[in-house]
């Protein structure tokens, strides 16, 4: 596998300083509903923490975010502008909740102009910001990481499997400062659910666009819930 860039370096070292919590998103500020489920009593402990990435958080991935990011990777790569505004606007309509919707958009637009600081083929990322200013898209951070990823020349696996880790491992990080539970913790519930990433991965390739979607009506009330919380330690 080739590893050289549209830039003249290579992919694993933009893939891993974009993926990495240091890259200014902003994302570390949200729980995306996973405050209040520990509010509720559904994320208790290492176990708990386990169990719910398994029920809530894989299968979004696999049946869902996954699928569109393959999507937005083959739009991008055709420099198809159309179909990627389309696939961010049907990203806003399955996000149900308001702060989650506002999550997405507001961690993807960070990123569209973190990248513009380090990037130097920027003309894709340009023309979907023009689009966004026009109001035919929002800006949600899965097209702009599919766009990152094709602007970089990153393989759409690799950029499958960065997707996926940073979504588990967002809820772990959350976790830290909401349930009673250590580093070694965290490490050994990310370690048991990235075992099966393989096989999650290729799963997702099989979803076709009139079956993708997930629906999880717990983390989805817990994120609706969450807005009108009296205190907070998340944004979203």
């Amino acid at each position: 596998m080739t590893i050289t860039t549209t830039e003249g370096g290579n992919w694993l070292p933009f893939l891993l300083q974009t993926a990495d919590p240091l890259f200014p998103t902003g994302s570390y500020a949200h729980s995306f509903g996973w405050e209040e489920m520990a509010r509720l009593n559904c994320l208790r402990d290492e176990q708990s923490l386990l169990q719910s990435l398994r029920l809530h958080t894989i299968p979004a991935l696999r049946d869902q975010e996954l699928p569109y990011l393959r999507y937005a990777y083959g739009a991008a790569l055709a420099h198809d502008m159309d179909e990627l505004c389309l696939l961010d606007r049907e990203i806003d309509a399955w996000k149900l909740a308001q702060e989650s919707r506002e999550a997405s958009v507001q961690i993807g637009l960070r990123r569209l102009r973190a990248l513009e600081n380090i990037c130097q083929n920027m003309e894709l990322l340009r023309n979907f910001e023009v689009r966004v200013e026009g109001g035919e898209a929002q800006g949600h951070h899965l097209v702009v990481f599919a766009m990152q990823a094709v602007v970089a020349s990153v393989p759409r696996e690799a950029a499958l499997f960065a997707w996926a880790y940073q979504g588990l491992a967002s809820v772990c990080a959350a976790a830290l400062k909401l349930i009673r539970i250590g580093q070694d913790g965290i490490q050994r519930t990310l370690r048991a659910a990235l075992s099966g990433l393989d096989e999650v991965i290729a799963s997702s390739l099989d979803v076709d666009r009139p079956g993708a979607g997930t629906f999880s009506p717990l983390l989805e009330i817990a994120s609706m819930r969450h807005r009108r919380a009296e205190e907070r330690l998340f944004i979203s």
